[in-house]
């Protein structure tokens, strides 16, 4: 090895221990082990936050038997400093005294697309050959028309008209597109199809779609409310639905497919969406939907619950909140195998088994349909179901409820940690 290469090899190795070497000095691991914020409850106690050296127990053992000690409290932050230098600060967010309504109860979802959703192309056949005027003009399954001619475009009726008069004059239709983020311009000459009669662009195109799913939490006070836990997207494209509006009618469980190993199961319902609406849905997104409902037009109403955060949950038992039969909501047992304490938004914050033999009998475990029922541990609502493991219907995922109610845009803390800051 020549000398260059060997000097290279050294100051290589010099660089990865100058890096290291502080990461074990015991100091500097106080120092990291600080986080940026913490959450705590108003029912815990200011020991829960160390502001001495005190060796006390606390729900944030990172903080304990630090020698780098908070030497300032504001009204929403501790400031950690090393003589007069400040080092740290750490925002306090304290959890307000607030109750949620835990749902359960089975609904019926229909959810109309921000324009108009493209799931699929077929050929129109003319006298000179077969031909898709949309796939010619790259319109791509998934994109979403949202404009023809200059029109807004909300529904499949739209459509038809501004297809068969500009076929009938001869004219391209100028069309925006939105995929994904973007949005997109083109044109398209429409074809006369013979044997419908009709000038068609050759796209199947949906406008709304329906299905079930369970109420996971609501708030009597501003009537927000959240379900499903996770986002509905289209069953052609398997992209999450961007929605214009919806609504949620109350439904029935009318029968239940049993889930088995590798065939998940599923809650079979009944409802109209001509029945009278239960409440808006106004977000779809990975957490579930959310909108606004009635409280008063709630049936088999739930007790108020505290919330449970992320870090309060532990493995061991617990509950949730569903429905098997007509619009009986129930109570069934299960068993919190694992929990991520996060501090950032994630659809999988736990893993769920099912543990009541009566659930187990009629259901499997979870089945489609689930989703959203509520999970209580402690007398705190703490999460709702979101997915089932395909290869083991008994378990599945759970989301942290605080994420939810965080996209339901519930407030849950106290402004700016005051009431923290006073306790202190």
């Amino acid at each position: 090895m020549s000398w260059k290469r060997k000097r290279k090899l050294l100051i290589g190795i010099l660089f990865i221990l100058f890096l290291i070497i502080p990461l074990q000095i015991p100091k500097v691991q106080q120092y990291l082990s600080i986080p940026n914020d913490i959450t705590v409850d108003h029912r815990e106690s200011v020991a829960s936050v160390p502001t001495n050296h005190t060796k006390k127990e606390t729900n944030y053992p990172f903080l304990t038997n630090i020698d780098l000690h908070p030497s300032e409290v504001t009204e929403n932050e501790i400031v950690y400093k090393v003589g007069n230098f400040p080092i740290k600060k750490v925002d306090v967010n304290v959890l307000k005294q607030h109750e949620i309504v835990p749902g359960g109860q089975s609904i019926g979802v229909q959810l109309h697309t921000r324009g108009v959703l493209v799931v699929g192309h077929h050929l129109v056949s003319n006298v000179e050959k077969e031909k898709s005027p949309a796939e010619d003009a790259n319109i791509k399954i998934g994109d979403i028309i949202v404009e023809m001619d200059g029109k807004k475009i909300k529904k499949l009726t739209d459509i038809k008209e501004i297809v068969q008069f500009a076929g009938e004059n001869n004219k391209k239709i100028a069309i925006k597109l939105k995929r994904g983020k973007e949005f997109i311009e083109t044109k398209l000459q429409p074809t006369y199809n013979k044997k419908d009669d009709s000038y068609q662009i050759g796209v199947y195109i949906r406008d709304s779609t329906t299905g079930i799913g369970t109420v996971s939490f609501y708030d009597r006070t501003t009537g927000k409310y959240g379900a499903l836990g996770h986002v509905i997207s289209d069953a052609d494209t398997k992209k999450p639905i961007e929605i214009h509006h919806g609504k949620i009618v109350h439904s029935s469980i009318t029968h239940i497919e049993k889930g088995n190993r590798g065939l998940p199961g599923e809650k079979q319902a009944e409802f109209s969406m001509q029945d009278e609406k239960l409440g808006t849905i106004e977000k779809n997104s990975p957490f579930g939907i959310f909108g606004t409902i009635d409280p008063k037009k709630i049936k088999n109403e739930q007790k108020p619950l505290p919330i449970g955060l992320a870090k309060e949950v532990k493995k061991g038992p617990a509950h949730i909140l569903t429905v098997v039969e007509g619009d009986k909501v129930e109570k069934f047992d299960i068993e919190i195998v694992n929990s991520i304490p996060q501090t950032y938004p994630s659809t999988k914050g736990m893993i769920i088994k099912v543990t009541d033999e009566r659930l187990l009998d009629k259901t499997g475990g979870i089945v489609q349909g689930m989703s959203g029922s509520p999970i209580i541990q402690d007398e705190k609502l703490i999460g709702a179901v979101t997915h089932v493991f395909v290869n083991d219907p008994t378990s599945g995922y759970g989301v942290h409820i605080e994420w939810m109610l965080q996209e339901a845009e519930i407030d849950l803390f106290e402004e700016e940690g005051k009431q923290f800051a006073k306790a202190l």
